[in-house]
């Protein structure tokens, strides 16, 4: 079946440029099998003037939802980490690393190019929801990236995981000023570029000269914001006190 995957990124600042990448994020799957022949018959339907089954091509929700057979709550959805344990069960954990550092270079390579012709200003943020293909080669693409990526749940796995979104954005937005500033996590949050690379710490100096980054980025791997969050609140205490 086709898939997508949605990632959020939070850009805090343009210039310099500040960008955290969530841990959690969903894999997509179109609620009938592809095939080639299925091609043939979205074009016979098309000459008849006949609606196509736009559900084997399109991922979304909004698509989805409107097939006969739909469960809202068995949905097409997987979790990031179902995704990424499933692929390094097939493809092994080098590979699907790879795929990652792919996928971080879209996010920073896609932020540089708009960087320059949007505007500044420190009182503002944008959350974004990128939509990336992969192909057969496990190499990623692309789709597009939304500005206003939809928050609605459709089902209360996915209410779960966009309302901690939503939680750990606030929190690194940080209106009240709690947080040094410093920090290269927030919750579900990970900072991966700050007017720079921001790199892991088990990065290795043989990737300077790579024009691929081993970025400070977990995506699809375990999220245990409660307990960051938990030793950012004891942390900050103990600075006030």
């Amino acid at each position: 079946r086709k898939f997508d995957l949605r990632v959020y990124v939070l850009v805090t600042s343009y210039v310099p440029l500040k960008a955290w990448l969530y841990r959690d994020g969903f894999a997509r799957f179109s609620g009938t099998r592809f095939s080639l022949s299925s091609i043939d018959d979205q074009c016979i339907l098309l000459t008849l003037g006949l609606s196509p089954h736009t559900d084997v091509h399109l991922t979304n929700v909004a698509v989805q939802k409107t097939a006969p057979d739909y469960d809202p709550e068995k949905g097409c959805k997987w979790q990031l980490q179902k995704l990424r344990r499933y692929l390094t069960a097939k493809h092994g954990a080098e590979t699907v690393e790879t795929l990652f550092r792919d996928i971080d270079n879209i996010f920073i390579r896609s932020l540089q190019s708009v960087q320059k012709v949007f505007i500044n200003d420190k009182h503002c943020f944008e959350l974004y929801g990128y939509d990336i293909l992969l192909d057969e080669d496990l190499k990623p693409w692309l789709i597009e990236v939304n500005a206003s990526p939809s928050l609605t749940a459709s089902s209360q796995e996915d209410y779960e995981m966009k309302y901690r979104l939503l939680e750990d954005t606030l929190n690194v937005v940080d209106m009240e000023g709690r947080l040094s500033g410093r920090e290269k996590r927030v919750g579900g949050y990970d900072l991966m570029w700050n007017d720079g690379p921001v790199y892991r710490e088990d990065f290795s100096l043989d990737s300077l000269g790579s024009t691929c980054f081993t970025a400070n980025t977990h995506l699809g791997c375990v999220n245990d914001r409660k307990k960051h969050l938990g030793q950012l609140k004891a942390f900050s205490g103990q600075k006030r006190a």
